[in-house]
């Protein structure tokens, strides 16, 4: 009987670790149904007299509630038209229209978009064995709502940034849980919907005060789960532009809690894996502390040590990219206090077998600022960075590499010859020392070899 080497092969149903189709599809509304008969399509809001506008305003409200099953393509047509244009109405209305939203509004408005937009999402990640292992990353779930939803958010801000509109009514339906369901549909696939939740999301954070510090907590906690438990959420990198400008707007000095979330959240933020998903925004709020506080340049710049890529060239690169940045606004007495180790680094980089991260670590030299924070260290730098330069301008196998460290090394020479010197004499010293040991070490090894024949011939 033949063997089927696939049946025993363990390879051949390997999971792909984020392996998604291409899909279509409505998130899980826990069940709900439109039971109701067929939508009837209301007067015009702008053809009703002013006394009876805020009751019209009211019943589409509750009508746009109504929510449909878009997975089925071809049921409620009419129905599903009528609401679309009945959302497109009251958004055109809320924009143009003065004194509409009364204090019976708001809690109609809260109840039309949390029925809308609050959803169990599709899971994502790795939850099923794909099809075919090993393929390339299929596009993300689009919302299959869309055409309703993307005018729901569209209300929504329009409702959050009318020029009626007050948060001290609004204060009793916007509350922490209705924030924590928003904050939950960050994880969202659709690009375009995250979009609209960060704008969202960042006007309840301008306009109401109680919520900040519970927005704050509600963030760390996504981002601690994501650092330490799943590492599976969508919205990261649309959070941290958020956080960029709710750190911005901090004040100095810094209160504690901010220093505890930078180094507790925001710096473990570059062990995980896919970090290339959201490190421009990351890195933008890294920058913002140190603009905020100097002091804190040395803080970061050791979590980055803690945390740099051993293996993986693609991260190296990003570390390198974002410390550059860093490097650009540091303190010159922070910088003092942390070249000796950041150099070491920096030259471990810099004699990396692949050529992107030992090019990127030399690029570091074309700054005019680092050159110069360089010179003014000089002494402490110099015999950190010389020896492995050296090595590099003779042995590297990339040709573009050689040519860098050699023109690097033209430059450390004409800043300070003498310590060039000095330092080239003292590896030179050390390397006859390290031959003459070595010559020792095989004749020793010799001795014992010849004791050992003539042990065993006696």
């Amino acid at each position: 009987m033949a063997l089927n080497v696939a049946d025993n092969d363990p390879f051949s149903k390997k999971q792909t670790i984020r392996s998604r189709k291409k899909r279509l599809q409505e998130s899980s509304r826990l069940g709900q149904k439109n039971l109701q008969q067929e939508l009837e399509a209301l007067p015009l809001l702008k053809d009703a007299p002013i006394d009876q506008q805020e009751k019209l305003f009211i019943d589409k409200l509750r009508q746009c509630s109504v929510i449909f099953d878009f997975s089925d393509c071809v049921s409620d047509l009419k129905s599903k038209e009528i609401k679309r244009a009945c959302l497109n109405e009251i958004v055109d209305y809320i924009t143009v229209a003065r004194n509409c939203l009364t204090e019976n509004i708001y809690p109609e408005v809260i109840l039309m978009v949390s029925t809308n937009l609050f959803r169990v999402l599709s899971p994502t990640g790795v939850d099923s064995l794909s099809d075919d292992a090993g393929a390339e990353e299929d596009e993300p779930t689009l919302e299959a709502s869309w055409p309703h939803t993307q005018i729901v958010y569209e209300f929504f801000l329009r409702f959050l940034e009318s020029v009626d509109f007050q948060p001290s009514l609004a204060k009793k339906y916007i509350d922490q849980k209705f924030v924590l369901q928003l904050l939950e549909l960050f994880d969202s696939e659709d690009l375009r919907e995250r979009d609209f939740l960060k704008t969202i999301l960042h006007r309840i954070y301008g306009k109401f005060l109680g919520l900040r510090a519970f927005i704050r907590k509600q963030i760390n906690n996504i981002f601690l789960r994501y650092v330490y438990e799943y590492e599976r959420f969508n919205g990261v990198a649309e959070l941290l532009e958020i956080l960029g400008s709710i750190i911005n707007g901090f004040a100095v000095p810094l209160k504690e809690e901010h220093k505890v979330f930078l180094e507790r959240v925001l710096m473990p933020l570059h062990k995980t894996h896919s970090l290339a998903l959201f490190h421009p925004q990351l890195t933008y709020c890294i920058v913002q502390f140190i603009e905020k506080e100097t002091s804190l340049g040395e803080l970061i710049i050791k979590g980055l040590l803690k945390y740099w890529p051993k293996t993986s060239s693609v991260k190296e690169i990003l570390f390198l990219n974002e410390l550059e940045e860093i490097l650009d606004i540091i303190d010159g007495q922070v910088f003092k206090i942390v070249c000796i180790p950041l150099f070491k680094q920096i030259t471990r980089s810099a004699t990396s077998s692949h050529f992107q991260v030992a090019e990127r670590s030399l690029a570091l030299w074309s700054n005019e600022y680092v050159v110069q924070m360089i010179e003014e260290n000089i002494e402490q730098i110099l015999p950190v960075l010389l020896p492995p330069l050296c090595r590099i301008s003779k042995s590297h196998w990339n040709t573009n590499i050689i040519t860098l460290a050699y023109n690097l090394l033209k430059n450390l020479m004409d800043i300070n010859k003498k310590l060039c010197d000095d330092v080239l004499n003292a590896m030179r010293i050390e390397e006859e020392k390290s031959v003459t040991k070595e010559k020792e070490r095989i004749n020793l090894w010799q001795q014992l070899e010849k004791m050992g024949l003539k042990n065993k011939n006696t």
